[in-house]
């Protein structure tokens, strides 16, 4: 299994950008140096949610300050992007981070940025799929052309190329069968989220996966990527005290998905909802937290039910100081990735 550290730059007291970027960087320094293969940063827009508009960017910087861990975007929201243009960003940052780029892609789930780009979430998997089959095929052929609905390009080749050949790797973000589907038409990798969802999601989306490769043919290793929040402290009672933190998020990522958020001057408030989980819930069943025996017996339960090939470890939350998000992070590498490196 390989292992990468997760960031979405969240700052709930809507503090300066200059902060979460500088801390951001030192826990990737750390993850560097105790053998985490990977890093991503998600895409986000217009509040404090999260405070990386644009993760390419950032993957920049980050390869520019440490010597050898993968740096990657979780996710692109394709239909704010032109997929030409993106395509182009995507081999000039592959370039620029010596072929370290990985990329990650989906469709997004915020009705809150899709209006703020004059967009629509209804019309956004047809966007996506479109997006992404000219954007593959703007990295990996010299020369193509694209006739779709939203897109008419003639002959074109993107500059710089790839440094990664024939591009770097994609992974798509998938929970439903569709997304499976054209992840595996497309021949991408495949990521899925269970923070603080019940086990029995990844039963489901991994049953989707193996359903859409029978479908597709597809044989060989599988390339099955699980997303969680990790709270590694030395004992339960530590990691429990943690609880709060990942409850905000799943308040802020619920809001924003169900756009009841309530955002003023970019501040998104903290709201309860309806059958939240508790935080004996979130600590006992809904999440990689805990001491590192525990943390070890609650991913080798997911292990026995699906092949993970990377997990991405989501390891700051809430108001989480530097320092316990960095006690997390080591004591996950030293005693937790032994058992399943």
């Amino acid at each position: 299994m390989e292992f990468s550290a997760f960031f979405l730059c969240t700052l709930p007291d809507g503090g300066p950008a200059q902060r979460i970027y500088s801390e951001t960087l030192a826990h990737v320094q750390i993850a560097d140096e105790l053998g985490y293969d990977a890093t991503w940063f998600a895409e986000h827009h217009f509040s404090n949610y999260g405070y990386m508009p644009n993760p390419l960017l950032f993957a920049v910087k980050i390869a520019a300050k440490t010597p050898r861990i993968r740096v990657g975007t979780g996710v692109l929201v394709m239909p704010f992007w032109n997929p030409v243009r993106i395509a182009e960003d995507i081999a000039m940052t592959d370039q620029l981070t010596d072929g370290r780029l990985e990329v990650g892609v989906a469709r997004g789930y915020q009705p809150y940025e899709y209006a703020r780009f004059g967009l629509h979430k209804d019309d956004a998997r047809d966007q996506t799929d479109e997006s992404l089959e000219l954007m593959l095929k703007a990295l990996t052929e010299r020369s193509f052309t694209h006739d779709g609905p939203d897109h008419q390009i003639p002959e074109t080749t993107i500059y710089p190329r790839p440094l990664q050949q024939p591009r770097p790797p994609i992974w798509l973000a998938s929970s439903s069968r569709e997304s499976f589907d054209l992840g595996v038409r497309h021949g991408l990798k495949a990521i899925t989220t269970t923070s603080t969802r019940p086990i029995e999601a990844i039963k489901t989306s991994w049953q989707h996966y193996l359903d859409a490769r029978e479908a597709a043919g597809v044989d060989g290793p599988t390339d099955f990527s699980v997303q969680q929040n990790v709270v590694v402290a030395p004992t339960d009672g530590e990691a429990r005290e943690q609880m709060a933190n990942v409850l905000y998020n799943n308040r802020q990522a619920r809001a924003l998905r169900s756009d009841s958020q309530r955002i003023v001057d970019g501040l998104s408030a903290d709201l309860p909802y309806e059958d939240e989980p508790t935080l004996d819930e979130l600590f006992e069943e809904r999440t990689f937290s805990g001491s590192p025996q525990t943390v070890v017996r609650k991913l080798r339960a997911y292990t026995d039910i699906c092949e993970i090939k990377r997990l991405n470890c989501v390891f700051r939350l809430g108001s989480m100081t530097p320092e316990t998000v960095a006690q997390s992070i080591r004591l996950f590498a030293a005693e937790v990735m032994p058992h399943f490196k």
